[in-house]
């Protein structure tokens, strides 16, 4: 039996290669693709998404669902200056999208998918937690009926990298965020840039995966990721942020979690965003998260070459 999983992204590069790692693993029944306002515009996300999945030659099998084209309470941020223009670096803006999304809304799909298959289903968020927080708020009982949920977002013991305090993800929509956080997930897995920074797609990467449509695709895509990078942190790579937290759905063994508290900043001019984590459990709250402490980077690396080599 494959594990069904529901991907939610807001398809720039990285979710992209999410998208990649997650069909051609094989380990996958995917359920369906939501897309949500974050990296682009949700109509930008949902016409990427559809076209990583002509390049997979699954578009027939896998729909995607258009979800919310905005955060709850806060105006758009796009990510452009890393993404691009298209929110792939511009790889696929010749391609023509032939199967455009399915009908429905992308909350109402993951709340109705979700209760046809109670306990079997996890949730795979690489994108700003709007159409998971429009969901429980539909549905509440959708904790205890989900199996897992792995999000990629935060960070506990770093820098951002859209403020100095906070990541993109909940950045862009703390409060979906922090209704996510305390909803009682009983398996809610946080993959931050603690560990996604120490996962980082090199020259070495592509160039193993080949002269295939899939290895061009990663190359020009991720080129102006890697300068971009490059520039800020003087080391020519990129972060493999999303495609991270779909290895630890696939492995949990290339990641190490301890279960802590967190929350997310919603009311402060400097810090909205921010990720708090108790280590010390100074606020004597039980722990809701299991938090990504360290990444065996390169076991991580080993799984995403071999599986998008295939």
């Amino acid at each position: 039996m494959k594990q069904k999983v529901i991907l939610d992204v807001d398809t720039g590069v990285d979710d992209a290669l999410g998208i990649l790692l997650a069909v051609k693993s094989g380990q996958f029944d995917v359920l369906g693709i939501t897309t949500v306002n974050g990296n682009v515009s949700l109509d930008q996300a949902t016409a990427n998404t559809c076209k990583i999945l002509q390049l997979l030659g699954t578009e027939a099998s896998i729909p995607v669902i258009r979800g919310a084209d905005r955060p709850l309470l806060r105006p758009h941020y796009f990510e452009h200056r890393i993404h691009g223009a298209d929110g792939l670096g511009g790889a696929l803006r010749d391609m023509e999208v032939r199967q455009g999304a399915a009908e429905g809304f992308g909350p109402d799909y993951i709340v109705d998918r979700v209760r046809e298959n109670p306990g079997e289903v996890t949730l795979i968020m690489t994108a700003p937690l709007t159409n998971l927080a429009l969901a429980l708020m539909k549905y509440p009982g959708l904790v205890n009926d989900v199996k897992e949920v792995v999000l990629m977002g935060g960070v506990v013991a770093g820098f951002g990298n859209v403020t100095p305090t906070a990541e993109y993800n909940m950045y862009v929509d703390p409060e979906a965020a922090k209704l996510v956080l305390h909803a009682g997930f009983p398996s809610l897995t946080l993959v931050g840039l603690d560990v996604t920074r120490r996962a980082l797609l090199k020259d070495e990467h592509i160039a193993a995966l080949g002269d295939t449509p899939i290895g061009r695709y990663v190359k020009e895509s991720t080129a102006d990721y890697m300068q971009r990078y490059s520039e800020r942190n003087g080391v020519r790579a990129c972060a493999l942020h999303d495609p991270l937290a779909v290895g630890v759905a696939l492995t949990r063994e290339v990641v190490t979690t301890k279960p802590y508290y967190v929350d997310v900043e919603t009311r402060s001019e400097l810090c909205d965003g921010q990720t708090v984590c108790d280590f010390q459990n100074r606020l004597g709250q039980k722990p809701n998260v299991q938090v990504c402490t360290d990444v065996d980077a390169d076991a991580f690396l080993r799984l995403f070459v071999q599986t998008l080599s295939r």
